[in-house]
């Protein structure tokens, strides 16, 4: 019987091939990219899910309070390791560990050397009750608890010793640095399932002491936090979560900064979960060459999927409810001769599973090519063998059997509820309540395209916004290098720095800290007395010589620049201005600014510039000297803004880096780069904007041709008619399209104010943002009208070009 339902099916798909095309592509569309956004959706939520005991262990990370916002800090206080680890019940395991970046390590049997090595921490033998490695080689009794040993992972083990069997290896001797030296003590697994644990190399906790971190390992102090002081820990199984964090929250009180408490601020300890380690930008991972997954962006991916989805199944809906009447009289024979409703429905629903089997077919194709054009937006460790994974094989024949059954059940219905003696007498007419539908429907795909149009040109317009914006320094045509921290010698860098000064295209170089605008930044606490008045602020700091205000175009208000090497004189920005109570940059100069014990002359005010994103304001800040040894940043800037007059200056202070750092990688930056790269995310975000506009329209414009295609086939004779009587081609065109133009002006004035709500709800999290304009709404709807009007006109314009002589004899 199922064998005769596929036969009929097959010959049905056959005698309508457009209409199948239609479908199979819509369909083919849609389930490709929910296929791909379920693969990486399914990839993000499993990482870190196959440990044991994994839903038990946590990460204990520092957050720090104050009226201007939250700090997170991954690390803690060593001291809290140290009291957990003693006085605590109800905790299996309490694991410290210290990340620590070695400048190279040597195999002591060849003597070769092998630079940088990623992922080394310092740890003891809970972290291996903690995380259950399989061990490979050595002895597990003991583990890392003497001075002087390393377990490593396979992989790093056979590139350290790359022609000895393991079980040989262990008891081998290597050196950290030419001063610490270490045996072998075993050799486990590297995990092969997705994980932020990344670590290749465990260096036993007390040889620390031989190491530069030895102050930090050994610090008591409970106020001094350091993002490489980690602390995971294991709860027991009847421990509840509400009673650790309780422990926590009294040691945070019992051990508060005075200091900090002063200036309002105030320090949680927090239970990060593991599985919470993927997804928390609060708290990075530990690698960072990758970055950590949105739970916001994969629900935004979700919803893109079910949109698109929604689209193909509506289209598959409103061509077969509207191919109804020529499939009637085929209905009424079958209902004659004895067919009854549900082998009717199981008949179209045959049809309906085999078209989504075509159309699955072809997204598969769609679906390798997404992952190929999307590499540089989803995480690296996506490929199409991902879709070879048992459970993404399962979630895909459900969603063909969800889709299928969605798509299917209702115009089966429809058509098996046909009366055979109205059909065979050629009564049936076209359904009000099901034309109703078909428009609802397409509406419904129109608003969605609608909807996607205008997000994907209003965030255009904020991306541009935000990257053209004055950020109140020069951006253009200058550029940095950092110079090594293992080669900290100053007089090395000072005489980069004469090299590049000294070049043709070169107009100014300074020797400083970081840039204007950076990823990374210095703060201190600062209180300006007036008075019996104190103000207490947290302030941004920025360090740099004579040149670098000058090199970057910061205008100075009022007062001079700071000396190169001084640390006691303060140049003030606006914002810090006006906290201290001046509203003329004249007024701040020659008050003094006490940071700790310390006191700092404000001898200058500069002009207020963004030192992050727009996302966020301009915080209080202060420029100010240093010993030399601090500045490890040589910035300069060029002559022309051409870039193609750029290239052989950059090749001549690459040569002049490696004639001095020869073993370390250059690498120049553009001021302008960076800029860019604070906006990853939404550039990210306007790419798959872009896409899914293309494919929501590429979709609804499928649908509404084969509705036009069947409207103009359901009209033949009135068109003829028309075109004997006089009617022009124009005239023609209209009639048939003002129908469909009607919804796409309904869908307009439907989306245009959800579109509104959720863009303005988005421009908030910006401090700086581009205005709602009324030409981006206005440009949207043009865009789908002409697009509609584009896709009706194939099959309009051909439909109204026929001989009438022959449409009316066709009749």
């Amino acid at each position: 019987m199922f064998k005769n339902y596929l036969k009929i099916a097959w010959r049905s798909l056959q005698k309508h091939k457009l209409f199948a095309a239609i479908n199979i592509v819509g369909l083919a569309i849609g389930l490709s990219a929910s296929f791909v956004i379920g693969a990486i959706i399914y990839y993000d939520f499993t990482f870190d899910k196959f440990h044991v005991d994994g839903d038990r262990i946590y990460r204990i990370t520092s957050d720090f309070s104050s009226s201007d916002g939250v700090f997170y800090n991954p690390g803690v206080a060593v001291p809290l390791g140290t009291t957990l680890n003693e006085n605590t019940p109800g905790l299996d395991v309490v694991a410290p560990i210290f990340t620590t970046y070695p400048l190279h390590i040597k195999n002591n049997s060849t003597d070769k050397l092998f630079k940088n090595p990623k992922f080394v921490i310092y740890t003891d033998g809970s972290y291996f009750k903690l995380f259950n490695y399989k061990w490979l080689a050595g002895s597990q009794v003991a583990v890392l608890e003497n001075p002087n040993e390393v377990v490593l992972t396979e992989n790093r083990a056979r590139k350290y010793f790359p022609n000895a069997e393991l079980n040989e290896i262990i008891g081998k001797d290597l050196i950290y640095n030419d001063t610490i030296p270490v045996k072998l003590t075993g050799i486990v697994a590297n995990f092969e399932d997705r994980t932020d644990i990344v670590f290749e190399e465990f260096i036993s906790l007390k040889t620390a002491n031989q190491s530069d971190m030895t102050s930090s390992i050994k610090d008591s102090n409970w106020n001094n936090t350091n993002s490489a002081s980690q602390l995971f820990i294991k709860l027991s199984k009847n421990t509840k979560l509400s009673n650790v964090q309780l422990l926590l929250n009294q040691l945070a009180d019992e051990h508060k900064d005075p200091d900090e408490a002063t200036f309002g601020q105030e320090r949680t300890f927090h239970l990060q979960p593991l599985s919470d380690l993927h997804f928390n930008s609060n708290y990075y991972t530990f690698d960072f060459s990758e970055g950590q997954a949105s739970k916001s962006v994969l629900m935004n991916l979700a919803y893109i999927a079910l949109f698109l989805l929604l689209l193909a199944c509506i289209n598959f809906i409103n061509l077969n409810t509207a191919q109804a009447t020529q499939r009637a009289k085929e209905i009424g024979i079958r209902k004659t001769l004895g067919s009854s409703k549900k082998p009717l429905i199981i008949q179209f629903l045959s049809e309906t599973f085999l078209l989504t089997f075509f159309a699955a077919l072809v997204s598969l194709f769609l679906s390798f090519w997404l992952l190929q054009v999307f590499s540089d937006f989803i995480p690296k460790g996506i490929s199409f063998e991902l879709f070879s994974d048992p459970l993404v094989i399962v979630f895909m024949l459900l969603l063909l059997v969800v889709i299928s059954i969605l798509s299917g059940f209702y115009p089966a219905l429809v058509l098996s509820q046909f009366k055979p003696i109205a059909v065979l007498k050629s009564q049936i007419l076209h359904k009000s309540d099901n034309a109703s539908l078909r428009k609802y429907l397409t509406v419904f795909q129109f608003v969605i395209a609608q909807i996607f149009i205008i997000a994907t040109l209003l965030v255009s317009k904020q991306i541009h916004f935000l990257t053209s914006k004055d950020m109140g320094f020069k951006t253009e045509a200058v550029a940095s290098i950092r110079t090594p921290w293992e080669s900290p010698e100053i007089e090395k860098r000072m005489l980069l720095t004469s090299k590049i000064k000294a070049l043709p295209m070169i107009q100014a170089v300074s020797l400083s800290g970081n840039t204007p605008a950076s990823f990374s930044t210095s703060s201190t606490n600062a209180t300006f007395t007036i008075g019996d008045n104190e103000i207490r602020t947290p302030l941004q700091l920025l360090y740099g010589d004579q040149n670098y205000l000058k090199l970057y175009d910061i205008e100075i208000l009022a007062g001079r620049n700071q000396l190169n090497d001084s640390i006691s004189e303060y140049v003030i920005n606006e914002t810090y201005m006006k906290k201290l109570g001046f509203d003329n940059p004249q007024d701040a100069l020659n008050k003094s600014v006490k940071t700790g014990d310390e006191s700092h002359l404000i001898v200058g005010v500069m002009k207020d510039f963004n030192q992050r994103s727009l996302k966020t304001g301009i915080e209080p800040m202060a420029f100010l000297g240093a010993n030399v040894s601090r500045f490890n940043t040589i910035h300069f800037s060029f002559l022309t803004k051409n870039s193609d007059k750029w290239s052989q200056s950059i090749s001549q202070i690459e040569s002049a880096w490696k004639s001095i750092y020869p073993d370390s990688e250059f690498k120049l930056t553009f001021m302008d780069e960076t800029i860019k790269r604070f906006y990853k995310q939404e550039q990210k975000t306007s790419v798959l904007l872009n896409w899914a506009t293309g494919l929501s329209i590429l979709i609804s414009c499928l649908g509404l041709l084969g509705l036009v295609i069947h409207t103009t086939q359901r009209r033949t004779k009135e068109i003829g008619i028309r075109k004997v009587l006089g009617a022009s081609l124009t005239q023609l065109n209209f009639l048939l399209c003002k129908e469909f133009i009607l919804l796409v002006i309904i869908a307009f004035a439907i989306a245009a104010p959800v579109a509104w709500y959720g863009l303005h709800n988005w421009l908030e999290g910006f401090t700086y943002k581009t205005s709602m304009s009324w030409w981006v709404f206005l440009i949207s709807g043009f865009i789908m009208i002409l697009v509609a009007i584009l896709i009706m006109s194939i099959k309009t314009l051909s439909a109204a070009n026929s001989n009438p002589v022959e449409s009316l004899k066709s009749e």
